[in-house]
Parts: C-alpha cells; sequence; structure tokens
C-alpha cells in the first residue's frame, strides 16, 4: 500500500471535463474520485478541461464545467499543467504556473483524454500519471484497432468491419454492399473512438443502416459495424500492471434494448448483476480472457473488459476495452473490485501506487545510446 511521510501528502491532479462527447460522465466520475481520495494521504488539486480545450486550476474547475458555461478567459490567460520540475508542459505559456503534482489521475473519457493525446502529453512532461500508457490508450479507444489485435493474439471477437467516414460520404450506395455481403442484420454501427455508447444505433435493415452510420459519422472518421449477437452482456475489471489481475465478472441487464447511454447515465433503471450467475469455467474463461485481452493492448493500471456471451452457443466473444472506465457510484469497474474484495477508496489507493510504479520502471530506460568502440 502507499506510504507517505509525515510531512506531505501525495498531491494528486485529478483531470476532467474534456473535448468529447462524454464530457459529462468525466464530470460525474472526477466527482466520485475527488470525494473517495483519502485526505489524509492526498492532497487534490482538481484541474478541469473545457469543451474548447482549456485548462482550469483555479476557482472550483468542477463547479465551473458543470454549470455548462465557458469561462470568460482569454486562451493567452490559461494555465497549463507543469512538470514535476516546475517547467510548463507547453512552453510559452504568460502568467503563474500551475502547482507541482506527484502523480496525474485522468478521469476523461472518450477522445483528448482517453485515447494517447494527454497520455502523451504527460509523458513529454515526465509526470506519473494513472492508466495506461500512450499505445494502449490508443488502442483500447479505437475498436476497430484492438479488435484486429485481439485476432492476432487469438482472443475471440465477432464479425466486424470498418468504414470511413469519408467513404460513406463519398460511395454510400458502395458502402451499404460491401456491409450486407458480409454482414447479416441485425448490425451494430458505432464510432470507433467514443465511449459511452454515444453515437451507437442497431440496424435491422437498410434505412436504420443508413441513418446509423450518418449518427456515427458525426463522432468519428472511422466507424465500425459490427454483427448483432443475442447475447448476455458480461464485464470484467482488470488492476494491475504487467502483472494484472481480474475482478469477478458482473452482468448488465439494460433497461432499453442495448445497453446505451440513456441506460447506463440517465434512467437509472439498468440491473447490474454482481456477481454475474455465470458457471464457474465460464467465470474463469472470462477473467483469463480479460487479463490476455489486456495486455495484448500494453494496457496499465487500470481497465474495464466488455464481453458478449452467447446465449445460443455459450461461445464467449469479446466486445471492447475500456482504459479509463466510468469511476461515477453505479460504475461496473468499481463495483466488481468491491465484490472481490477491494473498496473504493483501496481501489483508488492501488492505482495511484500502480501509476508512481510504472513511472519508476520507464525511469529505468535509457534514452541515450553510446557506442563502444
Amino acid at each position: 500500500m502507499l506510504q507517505q511521510s509525515s510531512r506531505k501528502r501525495i498531491r494528486v491532479a485529478v483531470l476532467f471535463g474534456g473535448r468529447s462527447g462524454e464530457h459529462e460522465v468525466s464530470l460525474a466520475s472526477a466527482r466520485s474520485v475527488m470525494s473517495a481520495l483519502d485526505p489524509a494521504k492526498f492532497e487534490v488539486l482538481p484541474v478541469g478541461i473545457t469543451r474548447s480545450g482549456r485548462w482550469l486550476t483555479e476557482g472550483d474547475p468542477l463547479k465551473q464545467l458543470a454549470s455548462g458555461m465557458e469561462p470568460a478567459v482569454a486562451p493567452s490567460d490559461d494555465n497549463l499543467p507543469a512538470s514535476r520540475n516546475g517547467r510548463e508542459l507547453i512552453p510559452g505559456t504568460p502568467g503563474g504556473r500551475f502547482p507541482q503534482v506527484d502523480v496525474v489521475f485522468p478521469v476523461l473519457h472518450g477522445p483528448f483524454g482517453e485515447d494517447g493525446t494527454v497520455q502523451g502529453l504527460l509523458e513529454l512532461a515526465g509526470l506519473p500519471y494513472v492508466g495506461s500508457g500512450v499505445l494502449g490508450s490508443a488502442l483500447g479507444m479505437d475498436k476497430v484497432a484492438q479488435k484486429a489485435v485481439f485476432r492476432a493474439n487469438g482472443l475471440p471477437v465477432g464479425d466486424y468491419m470498418l468504414v470511413t467516414r469519408s467513404a460513406w460520404r463519398s460511395r454510400p450506395g458502395e458502402i451499404v454492399a460491401q456491409v450486407e455481403a458480409r454482414l447479416s442484420y441485425p448490425v451494430f454501427t458505432k464510432p470507433a473512438n467514443l465511449g459511452s455508447s454515444v453515437g451507437v444505433a442497431k440496424a435491422r435493415n437498410r434505412a436504420e443502416l443508413c441513418r446509423g452510420l450518418d449518427l456515427a459519422a458525426r463522432f468519428d472518421r472511422r466507424l465500425l459495424v459490427e454483427a448483432a449477437i443475442n447475447a448476455r452482456e458480461i464485464e470484467c475489471s482488470v488492476l494491475g500492471n504487467d502483472d494484472a489481475i481480474a475482478s469477478v465478472p458482473g452482468e448488465v441487464v439494460p433497461s432499453n434494448e442495448f445497453y446505451d447511454y440513456r441506460a447506463k447515465y440517465v434512467d437509472n433503471a439498468s440491473e447490474l448483476i454482481v456477481p454475474a450467475r455465470l458457471p464457474a469455467e465460464t467465470t474463469e474463461r472470462i477473467r483469463e480472457i480479460a487479463v490476455k485481452a489486456f495486455l495484448a493492448l500494453d494496457c496499465a493500471g487500470m481497465a474495464r473488459v466488455d464481453f458478449f456471451l452467447c446465449k445460443d452457443s455459450g461461445q464467449v466473444y469479446l466486445n471492447e476495452v475500456n482504459t479509463i472506465p466510468g469511476f461515477t457510484d453505479i460504475s461496473m469497474y468499481p463495483k466488481l473490485w468491491e465484490a472481490t474484495g477491494i473498496s473504493y477508496p483501496e481501489l483508488l489507493d492501488r492505482l495511484i501506487e500502480l501509476a508512481l510504479e510504472r513511472y519508476e520502471e520507464r525511469c529505468s530506460t535509457e534514452t541515450s545510446y553510446q557506442h563502444d568502440h
């Protein structure tokens, strides 16, 4: 467990908000995380990122973003975060400095936060941070890329195909023909790089397919079309770095036809069954695949791995990996660990410890080479 000196708490910058369609979900997750971090161990520094990309450190960033009003601050006055040695992340920023921190806890869902962009910024700044690195984050964000990696590693995924937004808009008839030749209705259409079921639709015919691709194209340039599976939705949480462990699985029984944004965050009527009622061998297979998927993408710290369990065949299919899963009080990731024996506050402790451990391991990598003559 984390050890800190009596004279100094660990200063944690919690990043939330951001420039994605999951902005509101991020605020809810950050509120839960900040309220659960032990004030005896941690000094929490809230850092909000507006929809336009401004970084807020003064006052109450969470309250400011929750109000929905863009703060009236000139871009030149923005305070951007500093690295551990006090330097700015982006040179040339005028005004004051962002206070030094020991570790960063990104609670940013979706693009510009969960996709490797912020992680790359933190790498450049030399800051420890919770969660996956650039590669794991990027792969975990892109639903199409991760499926290709899963297949290459012999992990089970359903039938799918990639459609680019430019191809859809320029050759819709050709794209429809390709989808219908490869997949059978019903299918799901999704933005490849978004979460929380934003932009997801179920298509039972050609007209719904066209509407679904139009919807997905509003949110990303890479679109996923995948075969619908008559399945139970199973989720499993993973914790660790190179020696990751998996929680007990849980089952989502959505209040709507599928687990869409409304079912997840609005109507509060979906049922979460923890632990999932599964045969022992199925439970162990899901936990095993969850860890393999986590390692295949080079994830770190945390991830929630989502599965489809076919009702007809009993076959387990990997759906996707979420490298910054929801952290609200109704989110599955912490609920699964609680059922496995790790409380919410202890889970946060472990995630911060894993971030510092991974940072120290990274620091052992040589970054220069001198040839011995």
